[in-house]
């Protein structure tokens, strides 16, 4: 449970029957579902956008992660940190590059994404958008600016991953782009 003497966003009193566990639970599902409505009505009363669950993702890792331009829109302008990692260092622009939504990976950029974060491995966006074949993606990435050379924590960039996975012309573009 948050302090309210050192939290900024304080926990408000949850209504009567209801836990702050369940009015928890429905905040973070109100993101991962894209409930625009009921996401600004927690985020008016006073919920943190940047909030972790007991997973590790916060408000924003959800909803554009699930694609919700608009949920992600919302959390951005009301404060939602897009350089915040979750339990295992991925960013939103991390679980956007998995996915392939370049809408919503133009948003968190746009809000001061760090296009080359890396996670606990040393992965970053550049390398998941490889390694799950949105070559879409990655060529927006690399417009973007992300650096198909850096290594992972075994040593593999994202040219490597595109050669090991028979993405010839993919890794050959990234090299070009050095």
């Amino acid at each position: 449970m948050p302090d309210p003497q050192t939290d900024t966003h304080p926990v408000p009193a949850p209504p009567l029957g209801f836990t702050h566990e369940q009015i928890e639970a429905l905040y973070f599902n109100a993101a991962r579902e894209g409930q625009d409505d009921l996401l600004a009505q927690f985020l008016d009363a006073g919920a943190d956008p940047n909030r972790i669950d007991g997973k590790g993702y916060t408000p924003l890792i959800l909803a554009s992660y699930n694609g919700h331009a608009a949920a992600t829109e919302l959390l951005l302008a009301r404060g939602g940190d897009p350089k915040l990692r979750d339990g295992k260092g991925n960013t939103a622009l991390s679980g956007v590059a998995f996915k392939g939504d370049i809408p919503i990976a133009r948003l968190l950029l746009e809000a001061g994404a760090a296009i080359d974060a890396p996670n606990h491995v040393g992965r970053t966006p550049l390398m998941f958008a490889v390694m799950f074949g949105r070559e879409a993606m990655v060529n927006f990435l690399l417009g973007q600016g992300a650096d198909p050379t850096i290594h992972d924590g075994e040593g593999t960039t994202a040219i490597i991953l595109a050669e090991r996975q028979g993405s010839v012309t993919l890794a050959q573009r990234m090299s070009t782009r050095r």
